[in-house]
């Protein structure tokens, strides 16, 4: 078969397929012939013949053929086509206007007069689809014009990200993945090796910039830098200086989203420049391209990895071009194809420059990159011929005859799914095949190129898979490459942005109370109110809630404690009733120690408010009753204290002191003069500001104290410091009296007791100023007890031991003759 630029007529319905793939000789200018004003496509082909394109332009042919040669698709239908040479701006214009086309005169070498329907609907031009052309370049302007007319176009090697919008280009589908999934694979390729810190660069065309412009957009979310971004210019000069702040930049992974004729001069400068111990990221345009990997010295580059379509074989490829190749040798075409009359005198005008395309370079193997264009091309057609099946309704052995407008066909091709060589072709709505990328890795034994495919990107869902055994680095023991602007901080520390890169940083540690969240590494965060983190801490944990247990061992143990007491001052209570006109329990206050027994107990009630979850109930009484118990109790000691001062050393320097003080009831007077005073506090602070339940989240990072708020914190100071004070003043007036009778001492019982009090309180300020914990609330409640207990073992306890163990001290008689002793002794000193 003749290849030409007119039609190939083989079949009822046609196609039309754009191919950049120069495959005549241009012919030398004449300098007696003037240029004419019509583009003629025989001059189009200005470049060495391409061995990808005629490999795509056979592997279209074998789609054909098979389709032909079979009754599955198209049983009584004979697929046609037209192939076009796209190698210019305006040879694709010329293309897609001529596939539009419903008629028109046509003169000498293909310039056609075109005539383009107004009626889209209605339109019947040429061809009902297109396949091709192979650049996003040439795809734009193709499928702008034909997306007007809804004629199907399927290309096979344009990429580029906007031609997914429908809006724009309603018409276009496409058999190899879009930019956007390619750049997509490469981000996650970066990531999953934990290279931060990479140069980029671009070709300097719609492909690169696109492609630039994607990675820029995708990479920070990634976290992922670009040490360098730029595009590869056309002057070797220029690339050479480029490379130069590559390597400045210090990144060891460099990405080249670039065509093959970009990244050929790139990488030959590279390899002049001997710059080594890099990753090398390429593109599926060139990763397995001939061109790439025979520049010479290329191997020493460092590692290379590259981003290919799914590999997919055509198994009837090599004998199908042999047997093509042998038909061509035995000139079984005829020098012009089509109707010659249509043409008569181009072979005049034309001379050679019309022949058929033996003119090509030797045949050679094709190369992986061939290979996997041509099966894109191969899968169009075959896209192409399953929409017409379903469209003229071949499914039952005999297609319909009838008319098919290209929006008809347009329908069919946008729901097309069926299985070619082991792959499912069918398109999402977009447009693009939900097919993924392999992976791979340049290999070399001595000058032999290989590749392994060492991963893959599949869709639906995205995913990255890895063979990481299959992987062999440049490095010396094998050990993935570092491409990092900082290295990682460490558990819990922030990094802290050095720079304009956000990949650029230093580490610093979260404080307490904070924790790096690691979603945003660049900021510590707070925790919540309940919770807490230590240093450097990567998650926050809840705070312990802190209050008595009732069942706690240590607050079974206060308990216990308390309850004892309890028992003894009830015991004691009774012993004293039951002895209230001995010499003992008169000398010990009489009614007053009936006032300070109840109060020890009601002290003692009050201490178990101080255990489980506080309440309102529990928080108002159980710190304002103890208070008010301990005044009364310390105003109790402190009226005997005096009441005994008098007798026995104020009698005789003031003998009617001693009978005001009974006349006028000091005793009951000082005792609710104080204890008045220190309830009228009490009162007073409740009334104000009354305690409540409320978390303590202050006191301790780890834990929440469930206690009781003191409302107005000034007044109950003061219902310490008074009492302090009140105990203070027993202490002295009792030392005063230290040399009492031994019956009638109780100041030593009284000095005893208050030390105690003091002992506790000082322990307990000490406690809190060196521990922190969940067992301060216990500690307190210990030192209200330890202040209780000394009361009652050292005022009541010896006098309860007397009445109980010791009778006969317990008599008139012994007390009278303490009396006399005591005299004579004053007398003696006197």
């Amino acid at each position: 078969m003749e290849y030409h630029n007119g039609a190939c007529c083989i079949g009822a319905v046609y196609i039309a397929i754009f191919c950049c793939c120069p495959i005549w000789d241009p012919p030398a200018p004449s300098p007696l012939v003037p240029p004419s004003p019509v583009a003629f496509l025989c001059f189009c082909s200005m470049y060495d013949a391409s061995h990808h394109g005629y490999y795509l332009v056979q592997a279209m042919r074998l789609g054909v053929e098979e389709i032909n040669n079979s009754s599955r698709l198209l049983p009584n239908v004979t697929l046609g086509y037209e192939i076009y040479d796209t190698c210019s701006p305006s040879s694709n214009m010329y293309a897609t206007l001529s596939v539009l086309s419903q008629g028109g005169g046509e003169s000498c070498c293909g310039a056609r007069q075109l005539a383009v329907a107004a009626n889209y609907t209605h339109s019947l031009p040429k061809v009902v689809g297109v396949i091709g052309p192979d650049t996003s370049e040439n795809a734009f302007t193709t499928a702008s014009l034909l997306g007007v007319f809804c004629m199907p176009e399927v290309s096979y090697e344009a990429s580029s990200k906007m031609l997914s919008n429908k809006r724009t280009f309603p018409s276009f589908l496409r058999t190899i993945p879009s930019d956007q999934l390619q750049v997509d694979a490469m981000v996650r390729l970066l990531k999953t090796f934990g290279w931060t810190w990479v140069a980029v660069v671009g070709s300097d065309n719609n492909y690169g910039l696109q492609g630039l412009q994607m990675l820029h957009e995708a990479a920070p979310q990634e976290g992922i830098c670009f040490a360098y971004q730029g595009v590869i210019p056309a002057s070797s000069a220029e690339v050479a200086r480029m490379i130069v702040d590559v390597v400045a930049s210090a990144a060891n992974v460099v990405t080249i989203f670039a065509n093959k004729r970009s990244a050929l001069l790139f990488l030959r400068e590279v390899t002049r420049q001997n710059v080594t111990g890099k990753v090398w990221l390429g593109t599926e345009d060139w990763s397995l391209a001939t061109e790439i990997w025979k520049i010479p010295g290329v191997q020493g580059i460092g590692t290379v990895l590259g981003v290919t379509i799914h590999q997919a074989r055509l198994s009837g490829m090599k004998a199908f071009e042999a047997a093509f190749a042998a038909s061509e040798e035995a000139g079984a075409h005829p020098e012009h194809g089509g109707d010659a009359g249509s043409c008569r005198n181009c072979k005049e005008r034309c001379g050679q420059r019309f022949s058929r395309f033996h003119k090509l370079p030797d045949r050679q193997e094709p190369s992986p990159y061939d290979t996997q264009g041509a099966f894109s091309v191969y899968s169009a057609v075959y896209v192409m011929a399953h929409a017409l099946h379903r469209l003229l309704g071949c499914q039952t052995g005999v297609c319909r005859k009838g008319t098919v407008y290209p929006w008809q066909l347009l329908k069919e091709v946008k729901r097309v799914n069926f299985s070619l060589n082991h792959r499912q072709i069918y398109f999402d709505t977009n447009g693009d095949p939900l097919v993924g990328y392999d992976l791979v890795l340049w290999t070399w034994a001595g000058q032999e190129w290989n590749y392994t495919v060492v991963g893959s990107f599949d869709r639906n869902p995205d995913r990255l898979s890895m063979h990481k055994d299959r992987l062999l680095w440049h490095t010396e023991d094998n050990q993935v490459p570092d491409s990092v602007c900082s290295k990682e901080c460490g558990t819990g520390e922030q990094k802290v942005q050095q720079g304009m890169h956000q990949c650029c940083f230093h580490c610093v540690g979260c404080s307490p109370g904070t924790f790096l969240n690691r979603s945003d590494p660049y900021t510590c965060q707070k925790c919540q109110k309940d919770q807490w983190a230590p240093d450097r801490s990567e998650a926050c944990f809840d705070r312990t809630v802190v209050f008595m247990l009732w069942d706690d061992p240590i607050s079974v143990a206060l308990l216990a404690a308390n309850t004892l007491l309890l028992l003894l001052v009830a015991g004691t209570t009774g012993v004293f009733v039951r002895n209230r006109h001995t010499p003992v329990v008169k000398s010990a206050g009489g009614w007053m120690c009936f006032a300070m027994l109840g109060a020890l107990a009601c002290a003692g009630l009050s201490l178990y408010c101080f255990f489980g979850a506080p309440g309102h109930f529990a928080c108002l009484l159980r710190l304002s009753v103890y208070s008010t118990c301990l005044t009364g109790c310390l105003s109790c000691m402190a009226a005997r204290s005096v009441q005994i001062v008098i007798v026995f050393k104020m009698a005789a320097r003031a003998p009617g002191l001693y009978g005001a003080w009974r006349k006028y009831h000091g005793s009951g007077l000082l005792i609710g003069a104080i204890t008045g005073l220190q309830g009228t506090m009490v009162l007073t602070s409740l009334t104000i500001s009354p305690p409540a339940p409320y978390k303590n989240y202050e006191a301790f990072e780890e834990l929440i104290l469930l206690e009781c708020s003191q409302g107005n914190t000034v007044i109950p100071v003061f219902w310490m410091i008074f009492n302090g004070l009140l105990g203070v003043a027993c202490f002295t007036i009792s030392y005063a009296g230290k040399d009492l009778p031994n019956s009638y001492n109780e100041a030593k019982c009284i000095t005893f007791s208050n030390l105690i009090y003091f002992v506790s309180f000082i322990t307990y300020a000490t406690a809190v100023s060196i521990y922190k914990g969940k067992y301060l609330a216990a500690i307190h409640i210990a030192t209200l007890l330890c202040t209780l207990a000394g009361i009652f073992g050292g005022y009541f306890a010896p006098k309860a031991y007397v009445i109980l163990f010791h009778p006969h001290l317990n008599t008139n008689q012994h007390f009278q003759m303490s009396i006399q002793s005591y005299t004579k002794r004053v007398n003696a000193a006197g």
